[in-house]
């Protein structure tokens, strides 16, 4: 049996997943953050759900919505981009993992695609562990994959840059504008590196090490958890 998502499940069916006690992945992305003049706005709700697909691919997990609205000050100018303020985006995440610590999850593992947004998560997991009970691990992505930093060309900026535009260009080829690449940083386009030397196989490599390391965090945290038949 693999991981599942819960959005493709009856209520019967998520019910035997949580009394079982299958972790609940809950990732957090934004569905409408600007990107730079090359990555749509939903580039960090694309690239945290390739994870969360791979990561239950290999480990039982049942993988909840994407949490799409955040906190995020610095786009909040930038046509389209959505950002809500510290103290909303702390409560919606916290009732939205509380919702499911109701329904007998004791075991939360937030996957975090975003750096404005690891303050708020930290709060609303210690308030939750605090008041529930239940174990909430966040694996913040941004952070992972430092194994990797010696294949990137250019410095990293943190921000629609080779590393964000390579795992774009592995997940999803088809939103990169590969004609609009940046070649440096620009605060005014909502980009922060140079973006030349990004590739798909650079980005399938970086996919694989989150992937890895995020699992590894799992395994060492709930050594029970099972792994995929497939695995």
């Amino acid at each position: 049996m693999r991981g599942a998502f819960l959005d493709r499940l009856t209520w019967s069916e998520a019910a035997e997943r949580l009394e079982t006690g299958w972790p609940v992945v809950v990732p957090v992305g934004a569905a409408s953050k600007a990107h730079g003049p090359h990555l749509p706005l939903g580039t960090d709700r694309l690239s945290v759900k390739a994870v969360a697909r791979e990561l239950a691919g290999r480990l039982r997990v049942l993988v909840a919505p994407t949490v799409g609205s955040g906190f995020y000050p610095a786009f909040a100018d930038f046509p389209g981009s959505q950002h809500l303020d510290a103290a909303t985006f702390q409560a919606l995440v916290t009732q939205s993992i509380e919702s499911f610590v109701r329904h007998g999850a004791r075991r939360i593992l937030v996957l975090n695609n975003g750096v404005s947004t690891e303050a708020p998560l930290r709060r609303s997991a210690e308030d939750i562990r605090q008041r529930r009970g239940a174990a909430v691990l966040i694996a913040d992505l941004p952070r992972m994959g430092r194994a990797l930093d010696a294949i990137w060309t250019a410095k990293l900026g943190g921000h629609a840059d080779e590393r964000e535009t390579s795992l774009m260009l592995a997940v999803a080829p088809d939103q990169v504008r590969r004609a609009l690449l940046p070649d440096g940083a620009d605060e005014r386009l909502g980009t922060t590196g140079d973006t030349r030397a990004a590739s798909a196989e650079k980005g399938r490599r970086l996919l694989q090490a989150l992937v890895d390391e995020t699992a590894a965090l799992v395994r060492a945290s709930w050594p029970d958890i099972e792994p995929t038949e497939t695995e």
